[in-house]
């Protein structure tokens, strides 16, 4: 499934700012929430306030039209804080996936800026406000007058949330720059170790450090700790080799922007793995494994 933008509701025309803006206010809104549909809701609420609204009364369209989508996500992730505090496991965004080079202009403007599991993992760590004042600067570029505005702060207010926010980030993670062939390359050869089983191929690819993080949601089994270390997770890829053989298939895919790899167990879905290289080893793999979040790919290999 392409990650497209949600479709416009009725009685949006092709030039309406709400319409040409929908692919930056959905990238704020999913980056804020993590899960499709709640980003959709938020835009369709946002809209509803735009039909409401006489652009020709608004010093800026886009000004307005952020701050409402970045106010609604704020409320929406307060709302979802108890729940998310009550998840079972390990909480990771739902992907956004792309099958088969199906890219549209719609999803390349989503996906525009940072996006990856591991980087929407990390935010998680991030209050509402701080995360969108993180995210109103680092990803989308906004000035810090903007950004005051569009929150309702001062401006040394958020920058000092930024300045936080950027700190916590970076130490909750190691960033790596690597070539996009090349971590599609290094994924190639992993997905083909784990296709046969090979538990030293697998090996050899990840890092001494290596971790895997799995999202069960508590509906499917799924670690409740990381699980650390190159023969603890290639015991795993072999593992379930060993018991289900050519049952298990692995398709590559853009995860959140990046290479990863669909896993599907006798023909229907059973993860979405993203992957953060240093450009030589795998050093963490993030399985989305909730039924709930896998809803919205090619649940079957037919």
């Amino acid at each position: 499934m392409t990650p497209a933008a949600p479709p416009a509701p009725s009685g949006a025309c092709a030039t309406d700012p709400f319409t040409t803006l929908r692919p930056r206010l959905f990238g704020i809104a999913y980056r804020m929430l993590g899960v499709r549909a709640d980003a959709e809701d938020v835009l369709q609420d946002a809209w509803l306030r735009w039909s409401r609204t006489d652009p020709a009364a608004l010093q800026s369209a886009e000004a307005w039209l952020v701050t409402v989508v970045t106010r609604l996500s704020i409320d929406r992730l307060r709302a979802l804080k108890a729940e998310r505090e009550a998840y079972v496991g390990w909480w990771l965004p739902e992907p956004l996936v792309e099958l088969d080079g199906a890219h549209t202009p719609e999803s390349a403007a989503e996906l525009a800026g940072e996006l990856s599991v591991a980087f929407m993992y990390v935010l998680e760590r991030l209050g509402p406000e701080e995360r969108a004042a993180f995210l109103l600067r680092q990803v989308f570029d906004y000035d810090y007058p903007e950004i005051a505005a569009q929150l309702g702060k001062t401006e040394a207010s958020c920058r000092q949330m930024v300045h936080r926010a950027s700190e916590r980030v970076q130490q909750a993670r190691t960033r790596f720059e690597v070539p996009r062939n090349v971590h599609h390359q290094l994924l190639q050869h992993f997905m083909l170790a784990a296709r046969s089983g090979d538990r030293n191929a697998i090996e050899t690819l990840l890092s001494e450090d290596a971790q895997l993080i799995g999202d069960g949601g508590g509906k499917v089994p799924s670690f409740p700790k990381p699980l650390v270390g190159p023969f603890r997770i290639a015991n795993l890829y072999w593992a379930l080799f060993r018991r289900l053989g050519t049952q298990v298939v692995y398709r590559m895919a853009l995860i959140n922007g990046e290479p990863g790899l669909l896993r599907y167990l006798d023909g229907q879905l059973e993860s979405a793995q993203a992957f953060v290289t240093d450009g030589e080893r795998i050093v963490a793999i993030y399985a989305i494994r909730n039924p709930d979040k896998l809803a919205g790919i090619p649940l079957s290999l037919d």
